[in-house]
């Protein structure tokens, strides 16, 4: 997970928000009020519901963020988030310990998971390739075969 999440007031406008994104290279920041998780706000969101709605750039995010918020628990298991990113179609999970934001947990997080888990099973494997490279495949299979003579 990502800790610190982004995070912003309901009260910024939009133009700031996006600057924010833009400063930490990430599509979306948390909106928070002491620590309470509010909603959240994406690039998106900014585009969809501001810029094409000819919204003003200072329009609170509180009037474009997506509220509530599907989250996670600190204490959840890995595949507890997996179940949740299947189920809910979000691209990310805010982290919650009771009521207090601890972090975000995104897509890209559990694809890097996979990709780990990946060359781990894989590592082995290609060790072993490297350290027996394959003979010539096709020259291997046509001796091994029968030869069939057509007449």
């Amino acid at each position: 997970m990502n800790v610190p999440a982004i995070t912003l007031s309901a009260r910024t406008p939009a133009r700031q928000a996006a600057l924010r994104m833009e400063d930490a290279a990430v599509g979306s920041v948390l909106i928070t009020e002491a620590d309470r998780l509010l909603g959240i706000i994406t690039d998106r969101d900014l585009v969809v519901r501001c810029l094409a709605q000819g919204a003003d750039p200072d329009t609170p995010v509180s009037e474009l963020m997506s509220a509530p918020v599907t989250t996670v628990d600190v204490t959840d298991d890995i595949a507890d988030a997996y179940r949740t990113f299947r189920r809910c179609g979000v691209r990310r999970l805010p982290v919650l310990d009771g009521h207090r934001l601890v972090g975000v947990l995104t897509v890209d997080d559990l694809f890097l998971d996979v990709f780990q888990h990946l060359a781990d099973l894989l590592g082995p494997v290609a060790w072993t390739v490297l350290k027996e490279p394959p003979g010539d495949g096709a020259t291997e299979l046509m001796a091994a075969a029968p030869t069939t003579r057509r007449g």
